[in-house]
C-alpha cells in the first residue's frame, strides 16, 4: 500500500488504486481532484481550487458513487470556469439547490391558485400531475426532464383521453416555463414533442370564423328565421358590438347610455375583471329602442 501512496501523491491515480486503496490519507491527481481516504475506509472527491483569487475546496462526490474518470471531468470543468472568471462554488450551490420536477408543480400550483376564479380547475391542475406525471418524472429534477421524458408520460394517454392529455400538456408547460424564467432551464420541453405523437381522432375543434363578407347575409338569416323578435335583437346587438354571448345576454339598462352611445361593461362581468368600454353605432342604438319597447319590467 506504501507503494500505491507513493504513486499517489506523485502521478495520476489508476481507477485500480480508488477501488482498493484502504490507507486513510490525501491522494493527488491532477487539477487539485484528491482523493480523501477517511479513517473509517469512507474515500471523497475534493478538489482544490482558487475562484476569483480565493483558494477554496470543493467536495464533488463520494468515490464510491463517481468514477475516477467523472471526477477527473468534474475538475477540469470547475477549474475552466474559474479561469473564465466563473465561480464554480455558487454554480454547484445553484444546481443543488434545483427543485424536482413535482416540487416545482407544487410551487407553481400554489401561486397560481389565488389567481384562478375557478376551484376546480385549481384542483384538477395539480390532480392530473399526479396521475399521469409524477410517476414518470415528479422526482427528477426540473432541470433534467427532456422531451423523451414529457413523450413518455403523454403517449398512454395521447389518443385513449386527449382532452385530458392536452391539458396536461399545457399544464407541464406552464411549470417548464416557470423553471426557465427561475434560471434551471433555457427550453419547455413540453412544446418540442409534437412529431412524436400519434394524431388524435375525433378531437373537437374551435368552431370557424365567419368571413366579413358573409356577416350581413348572416345577419338577414337570421332576421328572416322563425326566432324569436328579442333573439334576433340580441344576435344583433352581440354581432355589432363584438361582445361575448354572456355580455350581451346580461346586458342590463344601467350599464347603458343611449345619449352618449356607449356601453360601460362593470369588472364583475368581465373576464379580465376590468371595466370595459363600448361605443355603441347608430344601428346598435336602434336595436336597444326596439328592446325597450319589450320591456317588461
Amino acid at each position: 500500500m506504501a507503494a500505491q501512496a507513493k504513486a499517489g501523491r506523485g502521478k495520476p491515480l489508476t481507477a485500480a488504486f480508488v477501488r482498493k486503496g484502504k490507507d486513510p490519507g490525501k491522494y493527488h491527481d491532477g487539477h487539485g481532484l484528491i482523493l480523501r481516504v477517511k479513517a473509517n475506509g469512507a474515500k471523497q472527491w475534493v478538489q482544490r481550487i482558487v475562484i476569483r483569487g480565493k483558494r477554496c475546496e470543493l467536495g464533488l462526490g463520494s468515490a464510491a458513487l463517481v468514477p475516477l474518470a467523472d471526477a477527473r471531468e468534474r475538475a477540469l470543468n470547475n477549474r475552466r470556469m474559474a479561469r473564465a472568471g466563473g465561480d464554480p462554488l455558487q454554480a454547484k450551490r445553484e444546481s443543488e439547490a434545483v427543485l424536482t420536477f413535482e416540487e416545482a408543480a407544487r410551487r407553481v400550483h400554489a401561486l397560481h391558485t389565488p389567481t384562478w376564479r375557478n376551484p376546480k380547475h385549481a384542483a384538477q391542475f395539480l390532480t392530473t400531475l399526479q396521475t399521469y406525471v409524477f410517476p414518470h418524472f415528479g422526482s427528477l429534477r426540473i432541470s433534467e426532464v427532456s422531451s423523451a421524458d414529457v413523450l413518455a408520460a403523454l403517449t398512454p394517454i395521447w389518443t385513449s383521453k386527449p382532452e385530458t392529455a392536452r391539458r396536461v400538456r399545457q399544464r407541464i408547460g406552464t411549470v417548464m416555463k416557470w423553471a426557465v424564467v427561475q434560471g434551471w432551464r433555457m427550453d419547455n420541453p413540453a412544446a418540442s414533442i409534437a412529431q412524436g405523437l400519434p394524431k388524435q381522432e375525433g378531437v373537437k375543434s374551435h368552431r370557424k370564423a365567419l368571413a366579413y363578407s358573409e356577416v350581413a347575409g348572416c345577419i338577414q338569416t337570421i332576421q328572416n328565421s322563425g326566432a324569436g323578435i328579442s333573439t334576433k335583437l340580441a344576435f344583433e346587438f352581440l354581432v355589432l358590438t363584438a361582445s361575448r354571448s354572456g355580455e350581451a345576454r346580461k346586458v342590463t339598462w344601467d350599464e347603458l347610455d343611449l345619449d352618449r352611445a356607449e356601453w360601460l361593461i362593470p369588472a364583475a362581468r368581465m373576464k379580465a375583471k376590468r371595466d370595459h368600454r363600448v361605443p355603441l353605432s347608430s344601428r346598435v342604438v336602434e336595436i336597444l329602442g326596439d328592446a325597450q319597447a319589450l320591456d317588461d319590467g
